[in-house]
């Protein structure tokens, strides 16, 4: 009976592969008849090697016990590995309400070229294989969808969605992040459920095609820290019910048609650190209560229709970094209090109708390095802080045109500095061109609409940085054939002067940047020169000055072309069939000229053309008869020779066969 005992333990330790040497050491009291025993791992009697006898039948509870022992821990241990393979299989798959609800989703987006949701497929969508999907590894609910358009940088990629959002967004009821963005084509309301993401710490819709009124429901979702519905189509007013967004951090409404007054119950948003309204249709005063906003950094009210005056108040933003309120219909002066904002990096108030003088504190913010204070009423004298030692220290960017200013000259605390943009058209300068101390660090120049006279031909000397000049609308008289230009330029405006010469090196000598040149209104001569390829041209304007000749065929190497316009001239010759190769014009003006020939088909290839002017010249035969050539009104052709078709009377031979 012993020897059955001890046998089936022997054999219980096999099972629970422990080795017999680690029970003969625990066991000491364990004799064996034959000491020539062998010590295996796992013992089996046989005639040669019976089993032991025992000395000591207390051995039998020292036995029981230290296997019990053993047992408990292999057998845990064996559990704890079950459950680790069971854990890596079956890591809690998704809620199955909540895959149904982003199903549900799916299956309201009838195109997806961003290919995000093809990837939604399978049982689990908490295995990482759904794109945006994040779950709680815990729970296996969801708490986050995230589609964003690829590439989000390039506003132009043709990625999108097309469909509506699913009412059964709001059954993922552990959502904390929600973020659609960047779609463009999906349309409809915002979804009355989401005000059931009571967890929502972050809502992002922007820059769809989003319609209707915004839910007041949203109002409930008090844990947001962030809310924009940027760039979409929403109308009506913002809910008071946004009152109770007292933990928001960010609130982007910008880019829709939004209207009414902004809600007096916002003033509960204490927590307000961005505030984007911008491009709507608010009207009514800039509030008070916006000054209460002590953590505010960001506040762009700009393109609206408030009125009033600017709120002292707004003193009150120690923290502000920038502040837009231009393009509005705000009255009366700048607040001298404005310059205790110490922190203010950015000053917007242009296109408004302020008046006064600007305020002398201005000068003293020391971290201030854009200021637009253009389109207004502004008047004379400057502040006399802008004209002793260095204001606005940090300023880089300043723009004062089109006020009420007679400056005579460009002050001597904007020439001697290093700035990146000057604007200063419309603010009554005369004389020759100004000679900056730093013209290296210039980056953009306007000083249009302003009375100019003499020569530019070594006005860009030196500004190696330029990339923007306008100087039209002067009184400049200058041989345009020796002008040097810098080579980073991608816009020159000259138009409306009274410059001569020829073309050939302006056209000739342009680097791959530069993108428009307007040399219109002009006295230039001379003939269109060729145009070598690379060119980046996108607007080519000519028109109203002395030029002749021939359109060039070389004319169709300005494959980026948008914009032609070389009327008002004395050009002759044909039109070039490799006009039509310009596949990317929109406007195209040969008006008033001396051109013969016909209007070749090819030009039916420029499908995007919106405006086009083939009137007063000699063309003759039958006006390409496809869109748009055919649906442009017929002042677009009239006073030519013998031009016909729609939208002009048929030509004589189809008369005959109709």
């Amino acid at each position: 009976m012993k020897d059955l005992l001890v046998l089936s333990l022997f054999h219980a330790f096999s099972v629970e592969n422990i080795t017999f040497s680690v029970l003969y050491t625990f066991i000491p009291q364990l004799s064996w008849e034959n000491q020539s025993i062998p010590s295996p791992h796992i013992f089996f009697p046989t005639a040669k090697h019976p089993l032991p006898k025992m000395q000591n039948p207390r051995w039998v509870f020292k036995l029981l016990l230290i296997l019990s022992l053993f047992h408990a821990f292999s057998g845990g241990a064996a559990a704890g590995a079950d459950d680790d393979d069971q854990t890596h299989q079956t890591n809690p798959i998704c809620y199955e309400g909540d895959r149904a609800a982003l199903l549900g989703f799916k299956n309201r987006i009838l195109e997806d070229t961003t290919e995000s949701l093809s990837s939604w497929t399978g049982k689990d969508c908490c295995n990482g294989g759904w794109e945006g999907v994040e779950c709680n590894p815990s729970t296996g609910r969801v708490i986050g969808l995230t589609l964003q358009r690829p590439g989000d940088r390039d506003r132009d990629s043709g990625a999108h969605m097309k469909g509506t959002l699913s009412s059964s967004l709001g059954d993922l009821h552990f959502l904390e992040v929600l973020v659609i963005s960047g779609m463009k084509h999906i349309t409809g309301s915002i979804p009355q459920t989401l005000s059931n993401l009571t967890l929502l710490k972050q809502l992002v819709l922007e820059d769809n095609s989003l319609g209707g009124t915004i839910p007041s429901g949203l109002g409930h979702l008090t844990l947001l820290k962030a809310i924009s519905l940027a760039g979409n189509k929403l109308k009506g007013q913002i809910p008071e019910s946004f009152g109770n967004f007292g933990l928001v951090l960010q609130l982007n409404l910008a880019r829709n048609f939004l209207t009414g007054p902004i809600p007096p119950t916002l003033k509960n948003l204490h927590s307000l650190q961005y505030l984007d309204l911008s491009s709507n249709l608010f009207s009514g005063t800039v509030p008070d209560f916006v000054g209460q906003f002590h953590n505010l950094t960001f506040l762009d009210l700009s393109h609206n229709q408030f009125s009033g005056q600017i709120p002292i108040s707004i003193s009150n933003l120690s923290n502000l970094l920038d502040i837009s309120l231009s393009n509005n219909k705000l009255t009366g002066r700048i607040p001298d209090q404005i310059g205790t904002l110490k922190s203010l990096t950015t000053l917007s108030l242009s296109n408004n109708l302020l008046t006064g003088q600007i305020p002398e504190s201005i000068s003293r913010l020391q971290n201030l390095w854009q200021l637009n204070l253009s389109r207004n009423g502004f008047s004379d004298p400057l502040p006399a802080g802008f004209t002793k030692g260095l204001p606005l220290p940090s300023l880089l960017s300043i723009d004062l045109s089109y006020n009420d200013f007679d400056f005579g000259t460009v002050p001597n605390w904007i020439r001697g500095r290093v700035l990146a943009d000057v604007n200063l058209a419309g603010c009554k300068l005369r004389g020759t061109l100004p000679v900056f101390s730093r013209p290296d660090s210039l980056t953009s120049i306007d000083l249009s609409d302003n009375y100019f006279t003499d020569g530019i031909s070594d006005f860009f000397r030196n500004m190696s940085n330029l990339q923007k000049a306008n100087l039209s609308h002067n009184q400049l008289k200058s041989d345009i054939s020796k002008l040097s230009l810098p080579e980073g330029l991608s816009l020159l405006d000259l138009h409306s002067n009274q410059l001569y010469g020829s073309l050939y090196k302006v056209l000739n000598n342009t680097t791959g940047f530069l993108e428009t040149i307007d040399v219109s209104w002009n006295r230039i001569s001379g003939r269109i020169p060729e145009f070598s390829e690379g060119l980046s041209l996108k607007s080519l304007n000519i028109a109203a000055n002395r030029i002749a000749g021939h359109i060039p065929d070389s004319i169709s190497n300005l494959i980026e072309l948008e914009k032609l316009d070389i009327s008002r001239n004395q050009i002759t010759g044909t039109i070039p069939t490799g006009l039509g190769l310009l596949l990317k014009v929109q406007w195209l003006d040969i008006s008033i000229n001396g051109i013969t020939g016909k209007i070749p088909k090819t030009l039916l290839g420029i499908e995007g053309l919106r405006h086009a002017s083939f009137r007063a010249n000699r063309l003759c035969g039958e006006i390409p008869q496809g869109r748009p050539f055919n649906i442009f009104p017929a002042v677009a052709y009239a006073h030519n020779l013998c031009l016909c078709g729609k939208p002009l009377p048929a030509c004589r031979g189809k008369k005959k066969k109709q």
